[in-house]
């Protein structure tokens, strides 16, 4: 996944998106910072959201059920390796993927795990803290190795 497909795949979405949430039109773009005509255009597929907006909409919306389906368990988590080029460092604990994820590799006491809806890789550890994500798995298994030689 990179910026252009979670902004086709999020401007598809944005109507069902608004309708889960129980909002008309006229509120939903106020809430993204955005005119009323844009998110017709958007919702017309005449547009595409902005990266900007989509963003937005993961950060406001990140409870949809329609977002996590399209994306996997967080969007945040997704937007920001697509907007990092990556995370590696540790951050907060997660579940340990029982839904959303399928473990790839065990290496000492990390793992690393792929969403099974955005195909994107973390590692870690054996408390549920993840330490890295990335779309590209060798770079996922390189900092696994060194994970656990540290």
């Amino acid at each position: 996944m990179d910026k252009e497909h979670v902004t086709h795949l999020l401007s598809e979405k944005m109507k069902l998106i608004r309708i889960e949430k129980g909002y008309t039109q006229d509120k939903m773009a106020e809430i993204l910072g955005i005119s009323k005509k844009t998110l017709v255009q958007v919702e017309k597929g005449r547009i595409q959201a902005s990266w900007t907006v989509v963003v937005a909409v993961c950060a406001l919306f990140r409870d949809s059920e329609i977002l996590q389906a399209t994306l996997g368990e967080d969007p945040i988590d997704v937007i920001e390796i697509i907007g990092r080029n990556g995370i590696d460092r540790a951050k907060e604990r997660t579940l340990g993927g029982k839904v959303w994820w399928k473990d790839i590799q065990k290496t000492g006491r990390f793992r690393l795990q792929q969403n099974m809806i955005s195909q994107h890789y973390r590692i870690l550890d054996e408390q549920n803290y993840r330490w890295y994500s990335s779309f590209d798995k060798a770079e996922a298994q390189t900092r696994l190795r060194e994970l656990s030689m540290e």
